[in-house]
Parts: structure tokens; C-alpha cells; sequence
């Protein structure tokens, strides 16, 4: 079967810019990283609001997104933390009536400065069901790898280089071995690349998804409740992956599991009604919270 065809998310308007909504009041002021840790600041969300027409969902949020550490967004349904994560790489821009206020930077450039497909393969995301292509294993990763090396002939033939040939099997294998590898998939799959990605297991199909992601080498990776569709196994399997993987990509992961945050995040916000209630260590958010609605949902009065 040959490869799905080039679904490319054609913004044919600038991003909306407006005012943001009144604040009811700014959450405490960003920690530092760590001290000794080696991170590395890759994003950052500035006074972000987001409206769906004249409905915010999204309140005033600041945040910093640092390679070397995974930030966990937690709240309640509707509390705006999956349309945040969405707007990192403009996914919210493909809602009619969508509007941001704010600044969201990577490697400090606004991103509505930046061509959007160029963008997603800086920022890379993973959604909450596993959507492997109707191929082999080895064709989602490739497929993925040609997308990207086709993004830098285009922009080189706008220059006046007209490419080359379609990359061959051969000549990608090394790379879609490494970013199994960097999955943690490799073992599972080395005995048959061609095996068709729709009969692995759901756990094995959101670690290609996942190694589909990485083969761009992103800076950034987004993970939308990667782990809500998966048995107890295969979620502690993608929870040591993304453990491994902070030390080469900066890692935004939703989630509603508070468990899985406290395991995987080194920094957590907590959102509620759109707002930003919270921010801080992994164990400062969960062992002594600064706000009362944080202690309310961690304790599980709502939510």
C-alpha cells in the first residue's frame, strides 16, 4: 500500500491578536530550574490568552517549556489546559472564530512568525488515541523522515534548488532504526519492519506514533493524554520513555491521571475555568500547595 497522502493544514490567515481579557489576579511568580539541573529554556508562553469567538478558555498564562524536564498541565475537563497545549503549535489556529493574545515564543521567535509546517516539525505532537498510517513500521517512521527532508528541498527550491530524488529505503534505515530506539520500540519490531502498524498492540502503536514524532528530531515534543487509551503495562512503559527522553526534547504532556504527573513531571501547572492557578515542582505542587483550589483538586474535591 503506498503512503497516505500529504495532509497539509493550510492557514490562510494570519493568527488573531486581540487584547487579552480582564485577570482576576497572576498566579505566584515562575520558580527557577533547578539548581545544578541542565536545562534549557526551548519555549515560552507569555500572558497567552485564547477565545473560541468571544469565549475565553484560556486565561492570562504564563509558563516556560525547558528541555531537560517535563511540564505536566493538570485540571479538570474544560479547564483549557489541552487548548493551550493545542496552540504551542498552532493546532488552535484551524478553528474558525480562534483568537490569541500574548506572545508564545520558541527559541525566542513568536511562532506566528514562522511558516506552520515548518513549526510542527520543530514542535511535534502526540494525541490522546494512537493514529499510526495503514502501513508498515518501518513506512509510518519513513514517511515522517521524507515529509521532513521534502520541508527542506522546498524551502531550498524557493531559493532557486530543485531537490533530488525520493530517499530510498536503504538510505533511511539508519534513522528509522534510531528513532524506534529513542521510542523504546526497536526490540519489539527489529524482526519484521514490515509488519503492518495496525496489528501491533495500542501500546506498541503510540510508541510509533511517538518515533514517528521524534524522526524529525523536534525541540519541542506534545503529549495529549498519551497514555489514557493504554492498560496499566504499556502506560508505566511510555511513562519510563518519556523519562529518558527530557534529556533531548522538552516535553509537554496533558494529563488527568495525577499519579502519572507526580511520576513523570519535574514542574506542574495546574489550570482551572482557563486560568493558571499554579505552578511549580512536581513535589512542591502535590506535597505543599500554595492555593486552596490546588489543594481542593489534588484531594480530589472536584475534578
Amino acid at each position: 500500500m503506498g503512503p497516505p497522502p500529504v495532509r497539509r493544514i493550510v492557514v490562510e490567515r494570519e493568527p488573531t491578536v486581540v487584547a487579552p481579557p480582564p485577570s482576576n489576579g497572576r498566579p505566584a511568580p515562575l520558580p527557577d530550574a533547578p539548581m545544578g539541573a541542565k536545562v534549557t529554556e526551548r519555549m515560552r508562553i507569555e500572558n497567552v490568552s485564547l477565545a473560541y469567538g468571544d469565549r475565553w478558555v484560556v486565561r492570562d498564562v504564563t509558563l516556560p517549556v525547558r528541555e531537560g524536564e517535563v511540564l505536566a498541565l493538570i485540571g479538570a475537563s474544560g479547564s483549557g489546559k489541552t487548548t493551550l497545549l493545542r496552540s504551542l503549535n498552532r493546532l488552535t489556529e484551524v478553528t474558525a472564530g480562534a483568537t490569541r493574545a500574548g506572545r508564545v515564543t520558541l527559541d525566542g521567535q513568536e511562532i506566528s512568525d514562522l511558516e506552520v509546517t515548518a513549526l510542527r516539525r520543530r514542535i511535534s505532537m502526540v494525541f490522546q488515541q494512537p493514529n499510526p498510517f495503514p502501513m508498515s513500521v518501518f513506512e509510518n517512521v519513513a514517511y515522517a523522515l521524507r515529509e521532513e527532508r521534502r520541508g527542506g528541498r522546498d524551502e531550498e527550491h524557493r531559493g532557486g534548488w530543485r531537490g533530488r530524488r525520493r530517499a530510498g529505503r536503504k538510505e533511511l534505515e539508519p534513522a528509522v532504526v534510531e528513532a524506534l530506539q529513542r521510542a523504546g520500540l526497536y526490540e519489539e519490531v527489529k524482526a519484521d519492519l514490515n509488519h503492518p502498524a495496525l496489528r501491533l498492540s495500542g501500546g506498541q502503536q503510540q510508541r510509533l506514533c511517538i518515533a514517528r514524532a521524534l524522526a524529525a528530531n523536534p525541540e519541542v515534543l506534545l503529549l495529549d493524554e498519551p497514555c489514557s487509551a493504554l492498560d496499566p503495562i504499556s502506560t508505566a512503559t511510555i511513562e519510563q520513555l518519556i523519562s529518558r527522553l527530557r534529556e533531548s526534547v522538552a516535553i509537554v504532556i496533558v494529563t488527568h491521571n495525577l499519579q502519572q504527573a507526580f511520576r513523570v513531571a519535574d514542574h506542574v501547572a495546574f489550570m482551572h475555568l482557563g486560568e493558571l492557578v499554579e505552578y511549580g515542582s512536581s513535589d512542591q505542587v502535590f506535597d505543599n500547595p500554595r492555593q486552596q483550589r490546588t489543594r481542593e483538586y489534588i484531594s480530589g474535591a472536584f475534578g
